[in-house]
């Protein structure tokens, strides 16, 4: 069970000037939230913006980036509250095909362990939150995970128990699945696989024992031995796990050792312990990691459990390389941080104060990894609504992970226009991809976009952007 911590930090934030900013570098938001403000939870809407939540609180925080796309440069506008009653910490998170958002449980409510069952659901047009009811018999949520399936349906699970349930965003209910479940869920982590079933390491049977949920019989199934003891079973922690574009999973773990899972072979394999800092071993007892445009990984490693003192580090697929930490580092625990994947490449971080700080990584993405446009129309009206067709436009992987709970997923695709005279950039609302699956290859899959009603006439480039990595520019003409 992760500590409450106190929302409102008192730190000291390093505020840099405007300029280029180098690669592999951590740079402050030159517009920071309140100062009692614990940014948290954060997730990327379908219309570019990011909706940042006030951790154990009830309120939210949308960040808008400039007109150069700039979220360094963003402004802050703040949405409306959650439901009265409802102030969660730890819980399950998605942004639905259909644009909506929907949180659930929550490990404390209002400041106190709660475990609770509570939900909400947000309409991104009117910016307002209204209650999501459990599912039915279930007394509890809590710090739950979650995971938007191929197929665009969202599968929560029950902290407590060894229950799932499936949402139908259309009415709101619910259908139970996930029969054949090994162990009860408390502190595990779901990665979607290529093949369209979900990954998950046990956490509660002291043994390296891993399933997989097949969404066409909605039965768990063994995976395999871990090799590595990924699993602190004193606290039942374990780390984020992050599918790379070769295939191979990354699993953290809350011990320093760490493995891989191959989803073309689906056999496990060790991979190299954290590295020791000052003599102590490092590792992700909860906390987050983000696959980068690069294709290397992210990982945000503390001492111990819940032991403060962070360190950065890449992995690429062979060998954990330190990074540059962010100036709240030395107080921060990996527990309290949560990470997500930007349409400019770059990694957004939270961690409960207001210092909200971008990663920008060296190196760029292979040709092969980025979305292919196969059509979109190439004269566009303001306000309208169209479809782009193409492959791949849903990414090769979720993006980030975090131990349990907090998903920030963004494995679906954001239509961008830049206007070819100012390079002012506009992202359209994109919605209802054909597909949420991940590493797609030919498949052809759809989304709708709406163009701005605010954007500029005349010549422009169209992109699909998923997980940081656009598509080749086509050339379109606003009307």
């Amino acid at each position: 069970m992760k500590a409450l911590r106190a929302i409102a930090l008192t730190c000291a934030v390093l505020f840099l000037g405007l300029g280029i900013v180098s690669a592999q570098s951590w740079t402050p938001l030159n517009n920071q939230l309140p100062a009692d403000v614990g940014a948290s939870g954060p997730l990327l809407l379908n219309n570019g913006t990011v909706l940042i939540h006030d951790g154990g609180a009830s309120d939210w925080w949308i960040l808008t980036p400039d007109n150069t796309g700039s979220y360094q440069n963003g402004t802050w506008t703040k949405a409306h509250n959650l439901p009265a009653g409802y102030a969660p910490l730890y819980y399950a998170s998605a942004v639905l095909p259909n644009t909506q958002v929907v949180v659930m449980g929550g490990e404390y409510n209002e400041g106190q362990g709660a475990w609770t069952n509570k939900g909400a659901i947000y309409t991104q047009k009117t910016k307002k939150w209204a209650n999501l009811d459990p599912p039915s018999g279930w007394s509890s949520v809590g710090d739950a995970q979650s995971v938007i399936l191929a197929n665009g349906t969202f599968m929560v699970a029950n902290c407590c128990t060894t229950q799932e349930a499936l949402l139908d965003a259309q009415n709101l209910t619910w259908t139970a699945t996930g029969t054949g479940k090994n162990d009860i869920n408390d502190e595990e982590g779901w990665t979607l696989l290529p093949s369209g079933e979900v990954l998950t390491v046990d956490t509660n049977t002291g043994t390296e024992y891993s399933e997989i949920y097949n969404p066409v019989t909605g039965s768990w199934s063994p995976a395999g031995s871990t090799v590595a003891d990924v699993v602190d079973y004193g606290s039942h922690e374990i780390g984020p796990a992050v599918l790379r574009p070769d295939g191979t999973v990354l699993q953290t773990g809350a011990t320093g050792q760490n493995a891989i899972y191959n989803s073309n072979t689906g056999v496990w394999s060790a991979a190299p312990n954290f590295p020791l800092v000052n003599g102590q071993q490092m590792d992700i007892a909860d906390g987050p990691a983000a696959l980068l445009v690069s294709g290397n990984v992210l990982c945000m490693t503390s001492p111990g459990v819940y032991q403060t003192g962070v360190q950065f580090y890449e992995w690429n697929g062979s060998t954990f390389t330190a990074v540059p930490n962010t100036p709240n580092s030395p107080d921060d625990s990996s527990y309290y941080g949560n990470m997500l994947e930007l349409p400019t490449g770059q990694i957004l971080l939270t961690d409960f104060s207001n210092d909200i700080e971008l990663y920008t990584p060296a190196g760029g993405p292979e040709a092969s990894w980025a979305p292919t446009i196969t059509s979109v129309p190439t004269t566009l009206d303001k306000g309208k609504t169209y479809t782009v067709e193409g492959t791949q436009l849903n990414g090769l992987s979720q993006g980030a992970a975090y131990g349990d709970d907090n998903q920030s997923a963004t494995n679906y695709p954001l239509v961008r226009i830049t206007n070819t005279a100012t390079g002012n950039v506009y992202y359209c609302l994109t919605d209802n991809p054909s597909s949420m699956g991940v590493a797609t290859g030919s498949l052809v899959v759809t989304a709708d976009f709406t163009v701005p009603s605010k954007i500029e006439k005349g010549a422009a480039e169209l992109e699909v952007v998923t997980n940081g990595i656009a598509s080749n520019p086509v050339s379109v003409t606003i009307k």
